[in-house]
């Protein structure tokens, strides 16, 4: 019993240190894919493919969750006016809710649970296969060649995915809150358009496009470094939608508080 508590220690400051070398390897990872981004010539053609191919794995679910979602929070919200005699602000705390945090953060779990753990498969069928290492006799960064199209195919579609999340969101609560509750088409949206601002829906923008990097990074980095066979692929991919939504979470807050400071929210 006394071994096992002095190991204790040891076993904890390993596994920082583990933690710690991976988090700067994966940082390596990222800046190395967007070091070569000026070189459009080698990674256009596979942007391409990868922007297609999330877009249309993750198009469909974005819209099977955004409407249902847009309609609960309408619900919700709606039941809790309706009580404080302000059902006319429904609309502009749905619409602010899904601008400012909704929206973002379901485009990059989706990239992250959809597109990225194809591309975590593909990688880590890629490294069992000793294709990248093929790569690097050849004189070929893996890296540059595969990392950077996916980079910047994740955050692209990440924008993407984040605009068709505040429309479908938005018109599912319309529906209920405007057909199923009674509340005026332009109360709706009335409250919208004086609660928001301009640089709502930039930060927005610049969150999923932040989120869509990181969600490939975490991917691109989890496939190349998986263990050997099926079984290394698949926790591969389980750690990297894990991570990636631990990461997500963390850097949402942040970005979040630093809008606050420097653009306080207007009533």
């Amino acid at each position: 019993m006394a071994l096992s508590l002095s190991k204790a220690p040891d076993l904890a400051r390993q596994r920082i240190d583990r933690t710690l070398d991976e988090t700067g390897l994966l940082c390596v990872t990222f800046l190395e894919g967007i070091r070569r981004t000026w070189d459009l010539r080698q990674w256009w053609g596979e942007f391409i493919e990868q922007c297609w191919f999330l877009a249309r794995v993750t198009s469909v679910p974005v819209m099977l969750i955004a409407v249902p979602l847009g309609a609960t929070i309408s619900l919700q919200v709606g039941d809790i006016a309706r009580q404080l005699g302000a059902q006319s602000g429904t609309g502009a705390l749905l619409v602010a809710a899904m601008i400012q945090q909704v929206a973002p953060l379901a485009a990059a779990l989706l990239v992250s649970g959809v597109g990225g753990s194809a591309i975590t498969s593909d990688m880590g069928a890629r490294n069992i296969r000793d294709e990248l290492s093929a790569m690097e006799v050849m004189g070929i960064n893996p890296i540059h060649r595969l990392v950077t199209p996916r980079l910047w195919a994740a955050s692209t579609v990440s924008v993407m995915l984040c605009s068709v999340v505040i429309l479908a969101g938005v018109l599912g609560g319309y529906y209920f809150n405007v057909i199923q509750q009674g509340v005026s088409p332009g109360a709706f949206f009335d409250g919208a358009t004086t609660l928001l601002q301009f640089s709502d829906l930039l930060i927005t923008l610049f969150k999923a496009w932040t989120f869509g990097f990181i969600a490939a990074a975490v991917a691109c980095y989890m496939g190349m470094n998986c263990d050997y066979g099926p079984v290394g692929v698949g926790r591969a991919v389980n750690r990297a939608v894990v991570v990636t939504s631990i990461v997500v979470f963390a850097a949402n807050y942040v970005l979040t508080m630093l809008y606050q400071v420097l653009f306080p929210p207007r009533f």
